[in-house]
């Protein structure tokens, strides 16, 4: 454990669940990517760039829920501009999207 933070630190992360709407090819990336736009509720839609092909399709991603940060400043990528950071578990080269265990209601915060 390399980085120590507070616990005030931790409360300024804002991580919501939301559901992917739409997936698409985004081969204007560096690396393989999707563009991902995703449903927060209330928060309203917001879009991320995930770097996820290997382990997931187009079609597993449609209607998932996910967690994601929504408090970070906006990050263009190519020409598209991500606007929140999707969260998984790295394991190798592999990436696993974090998810409720069951349906919420979307933009439900996680804490």
């Amino acid at each position: 454990m390399d980085k120590i933070i507070t616990f005030e630190d931790f409360t300024k992360v804002d991580l919501r669940v939301g559901t992917i709407l739409e997936v698409n090819d985004f081969p204007e990336a560096h690396n393989p990517s999707y563009q991902l736009i995703i449903d927060f509720g209330e928060l309203g839609i917001m879009k991320s760039s995930a770097q996820i092909t290997t382990r997931y399709s187009k079609e597993d991603l449609l209607n998932r829920q996910i967690v994601a940060v929504v408090n970070f400043p906006k990050k263009q990528i190519a020409k598209f501009m991500s606007e929140c950071l999707v969260m998984g578990a790295v394991n190798k080269d592999d990436v696993y999207l974090l998810r409720p265990e069951t349906k919420v209601k979307n933009g439900a915060q996680v804490s």
